[in-house]
């Protein structure tokens, strides 16, 4: 039989690694502190918990003092939502550090509830957030003692170069795919297209896929895991069509500006140039939504007054940082369990 978590002698195994977790968290807060951030709370019960045809919410049942109060909610997936409403209220520079919550999630890089980092800035774009999480993975590494971020059989200096490399550049050289000649000039998607060229690259394919089911599928099998070895990677601009909340790049509206960042093999975090257009938001949610119904049902509502926000929120930008997935790359650990300190049964 395992023993659980909490037995002295699995807990002891743990232990150093989740000191070396709070060490990381301290130099997160520290870092904000240090350029004039405040640091947040919003509730993660929501009316909407963001709308990606990729993660699926929890839903929870709201209910008041009285019988005929009961309203559907949702724990958020993302803090999102309400720290941009929070820069329409006229804050600058804000960060949180969060449990977020999506259900079918487990593995070893997996798990249903998990910590993440958020942060704005206003008036910047995504380049400015790039800056941050650079700085930061530093700062967390000096602060732990770590001179690499390790996971498996990689391992990368923390103080090399990050490479910079467009989503473009990345399928052309690791995919042999020309991706953007497969977004419009209205910037939507030529599925079939995009399908019979990636089943020439020996893609698996199936029927009813989307545009951004088959760029996930070549993302996946293709681009990252040649994101593994040598210096992190910092993968910018993406297609149209998985553009999420990030607005449209001025010299090419074929394309977002979004960022991802890697290093070591896993995806450690995802930042916009921040989309402050309802009309176009509300498109893109309504996209999403459909996407929503096709894998799982009927979608979350879309959060009017999220929209209403945004045509009064400044230019932004914003970035998200999975903390576990941090913690594993200063570690070295191999599953996201080994550095939770109580770890989500799923069993």
């Amino acid at each position: 039989m395992q023993r659980p978590w909490w037995d002295r002698s699995v807990y002891a195994r743990r232990k150093p690694k989740l000191k070396i977790r709070a060490q990381a968290i301290g130099a997160i807060r520290q870092y904000f502190t240090d350029r004039g951030f405040t640091e947040v709370e919003t509730p993660a019960i929501q009316v909407s918990p963001g709308i990606d045809g990729h993660i699926q919410p929890f839903d929870v049942s709201l209910e008041g003092p009285f019988d005929d109060c009961k309203m559907q909610r949702y724990l958020h997936t993302s803090p999102e939502f309400s720290m941009k409403k929070l820069l329409a209220a006229g804050e600058e520079k804000i960060f949180q550090i969060c449990h977020v919550f999506r259900n079918k999630e487990a593995g070893s890089l997996h798990t249903p509830e998990f910590t993440m980092l958020e942060w704005y800035r206003a008036n910047e774009n995504y380049g400015a957030i790039i800056d941050d999480v650079v700085n930061l993975v530093s700062n967390a590494a000096s602060a732990t003692g770590q001179s690499h971020l390790r996971h498996k059989s990689f391992r990368t200096e923390v103080s090399g170069n990050w490479t910079k490399l467009t989503v473009a550049d990345a399928f052309q050289q690791f995919a042999g795919i020309d991706v953007l000649s497969h977004v419009d000039e209205n910037r939507g998607g030529s599925v079939e297209k995009f399908i019979a060229t990636a089943r020439a690259i020996g893609i698996p394919c199936k029927e009813g896929d989307q545009w951004d089911d088959v760029f996930h599928r070549v993302m996946m099998t293709k681009i990252e895991p040649a994101l593994s070895g040598g210096a992190p990677v910092l993968l910018i601009d993406f297609p149209y069509p998985v553009g999420a909340l990030a607005r449209s790049k001025a010299t090419d509206p074929r394309v977002c500006e979004r960022v991802e960042a890697y290093a070591c093999g896993l995806e450690l975090a995802n930042g916009f140039s921040e989309l402050t257009d309802p009309a176009e938001q509300r498109r893109r949610f309504v996209r999403d939504q459909a996407a929503f119904t096709r894998l799982y049902g009927k979608p979350p509502p879309i959060d009017e007054d999220f929209l209403d926000a945004l045509g009064k929120m400044p230019e932004s930008a914003g970035m998200a940082l999975g903390v576990d997935r941090l913690a594993m790359l200063l570690t070295g650990a191999d599953s996201i369990d080994d550095v939770l300190w109580s770890p989500t049964r799923i069993d």
